[in-house]
């Protein structure tokens, strides 16, 4: 049986501020990636939400970001290799601490908006994350977009990856995610999201912005908690892969 993680972001709550359906979504994942504090969440949330990941049988990643709260780490930043070294070690120790107090062992990271877009076009960014998720912990699997740089940092320092898709957004010809500050760039139909992820998941390809196939053989499809009406979107992607005969599970993880 063909088997898919289906990971969420979430955790992205903080202080007076709620964002997401994190509880609801959880029965429907099977892996979560928990926002740092760094463009979303903070240490209340991110031990909440760890708390209902476990609860959840759902696996828990880091979901570090820039540091950019007000534009939700989806706005680019001049930011040097080092500095996205550090941050990213810095994030993904957080959330590891909080894991280890909660008896969960962490099991991903995955750079959040900005930085993962940054990092999957220019290789020193990637580098930095790779070497920042190898030296922290050489077991951590590393979420990355299929033919990006990210990929091939990964590759180079020997960290795991999982290839990521993304069942509601858009893709360029050459296989990266159309920018959100285009039109039609998030998918917001229930049932394109769904029939792009089961093709995603079965075929390994997805339709383009410009009507051309391409590749992703992908391992794992993120949604995003912060969606409008992301509870009722995730249940339908997990019911939609069930229904095609693929399981749902973390990667390297029997299916659930």
């Amino acid at each position: 049986m063909r088997t898919i993680d289906l990971n969420c972001d979430m955790g992205e709550s903080f202080g007076a501020y709620s964002l997401g359906a994190d509880e609801e979504v959880l029965s429907s994942i099977s892996s979560a990636s928990i926002a740092c504090g760094f463009h979303a969440g903070d240490p209340a949330v991110m031990r909440r939400t760890v708390r209902l990941a476990k609860a959840a049988g759902v696996s828990v990643g880091a979901h570090p970001g820039l540091p950019d709260l007000v534009g939700f780490g989806r706005r680019e930043m001049r930011v040097t290799p080092q500095e996205v070294e550090d941050l990213v070690l810095y994030q993904a120790g957080a959330l590891d601490a909080i894991c280890r107090s909660e008896g969960v062992a962490m099991r991903h990271v995955k750079a959040h908006g900005a930085l993962y877009n940054m990092a999957a076009r220019e290789r020193p960014l990637a580098d930095a994350i790779a070497r920042a998720v190898g030296s922290y912990n050489p077991s951590l699997v590393l979420f990355v977009l299929p033919g990006s740089e990210m990929q091939r940092a990964a590759e180079a320092a020997g960290v795991p990856f999982a290839l990521e898709g993304f069942a509601d957004r858009a893709y360029e010809p050459d296989g990266s995610l159309t920018p959100r500050s285009r039109a039609g760039a998030v998918i917001h139909d229930p049932l394109v999201v769904v029939e792009r992820a089961v093709r995603m998941a079965a075929e390994g390809r997805v339709t383009a912005v410009d009507g051309s196939d391409v590749a992703v053989p992908v391992a794992t499809i993120c949604t995003h908690g912060d969606t409008p009406g992301a509870h009722a979107l995730t249940r339908a992607l997990r019911d939609g892969l069930s229904r095609a005969g693929i399981a749902v599970a973390p990667p390297g993880s029997p299916a659930r």
